[in-house]
């Protein structure tokens, strides 16, 4: 899995705090850019952040490359409806070449197990090739094809959104392959808006444990690794 962030809006947090500040001043939106300082920036957001005061959020927007996903996980993600996405079609990428498939680690961790794996994918590509070699069209042998296929996906979201994805896809309790994703998505993120995301993470960073009995039973060490988290 590869994630990199592709764009952002210029200054994010220079816009939220433009934004926030205009609903509570009577000056003009010039006089603001003019007046607003690095210091009253950073401080203006910890102060909308704490109140909670997140619509203005939705004025700064990221957006990600992330390839080498499994259709496992884009299927997860696309259910974030508050997104723009652009996946790469399996109806006009046909796949020549064996197929790229992600490997489970409790998979690749069981030898005997990883081998019927394996051949169980080799098996699904040659009939795969065989139907598209005999006709099929690429939209129809795609159907044979399982969640383990690699796939390459462009996502947009603005950072109100993120901070919910992040609370549900950092948990422990997210499906491994997303959690992983989610976690470098808030790495890259953290570099060029490190007041907006600094309390981001599974809810268990900033409160209690929104689980309850489902619960990992690891917040005081999850919290600890998401705040000593490197950017």
């Amino acid at each position: 899995m590869k994630v990199a962030l592709l764009q952002h809006t210029p200054d994010p947090e220079r816009t939220v705090a433009l934004a926030a500040r205009l609903c509570y001043s009577p000056a003009g939106i010039d006089e603001l850019q003019t007046r607003l300082s690095t210091a009253d920036i950073t401080s203006f957001l910890e102060k909308i952040m704490s109140l909670g005061h997140q619509s203005v959020l939705e004025h700064a927007s990221f957006t990600f490359g992330i390839d080498g996903i499994s259709r496992t996980t884009s299927h997860q993600l696309v259910r974030h409806r508050i997104a723009s996405f652009s996946q790469q079609s399996q109806r006009y990428v046909s796949h020549r070449e064996r197929f790229a498939a992600v490997t489970p680690p409790t998979i690749g961790e069981r030898p005997e197990l990883l081998a019927r794996f394996e051949a169980q994918l080799q098996e699904l590509h040659r009939t795969y090739a065989e139907m598209v070699e005999a006709g099929i069209p690429a939209e129809d042998a795609r159907y044979i094809l399982p969640n383990a296929t690699q796939t390459n996906i462009i996502m947009t979201m603005n950072a109100r959104e993120l901070l919910h994805f992040f609370g549900l896809r950092c948990c422990e309790r997210a499906q491994w392959e997303i959690r992983a994703m989610a976690v470098e998505m808030l790495r890259l993120v953290k570099r060029v808006a490190p007041t907006i995301f600094h309390g981001a993470g599974p809810g268990c960073v900033t409160g209690r444990c929104p689980e309850g009995s489902m619960t990992c039973g690891k917040a005081a060490e999850v919290r600890e690794r998401f705040r000593a988290m490197r950017m």
